[in-house]
């Protein structure tokens, strides 16, 4: 039987034990990637695979959900993004990444938090709406000016 299918077959098992109820998220690629020791591409047919059962649906940039399109979403307390982007915003404020500085690249993100490209690129764009940090195209993403960050403003 393919890998893929084995890891499907885990998962599937999951879900009809109900340690992943509707609305649930499933294990993400990354997350798949890391536990199963699978290449991304087969942690992709992982997913697809499970959809075609009809067990799972994904939304782009969200993740995969167990149940049907539609299903209500279990309540997430804070998107993964923003976790990622708050652990930032706290090295930065301990001084740990100087201003000026490069922060850690979307590769460095995602082999440390198990997350895909778009969720580290999520990081890195709340993190500059926040005004933490500014990107230089083609050279990375660098640390604001401490006037600049979000705790000194109208103060």
């Amino acid at each position: 039987m393919p890998i893929y299918k084995q890891v499907a077959e885990l998962v599937r098992d999951k879900i009809e034990r109900g340690e992943l109820k509707a609305g649930d998220p499933v294990p993400s690629e990354a997350a798949l990637e890391k536990d199963h020791e699978i290449a991304r591409t087969t942690a992709r047919r992982v997913a697809r695979e499970l959809r075609e059962q009809g067990l799972v649906y994904t939304i782009q940039g969200e993740g995969t959900f167990v149940g049907q399109p539609g299903t209500p979403r279990s309540p997430r307390k804070t998107p993964l993004y923003q976790k990622i982007a708050e652990e930032v915003a706290g090295r930065i404020q301990r001084g740990e990444i100087s201003p000026n500085r490069a922060i850690p690249g979307e590769k460095v993100m995602m082999r440390k938090y198990g997350v895909a490209k778009v969720t580290a690129r999520q990081a890195v764009a709340h993190l500059r709406e926040q005004g933490w940090v500014f990107t230089v195209p083609y050279r990375g993403t660098y640390v604001t000016t401490p006037e600049k960050w979000p705790i000194n403003q109208g103060s």
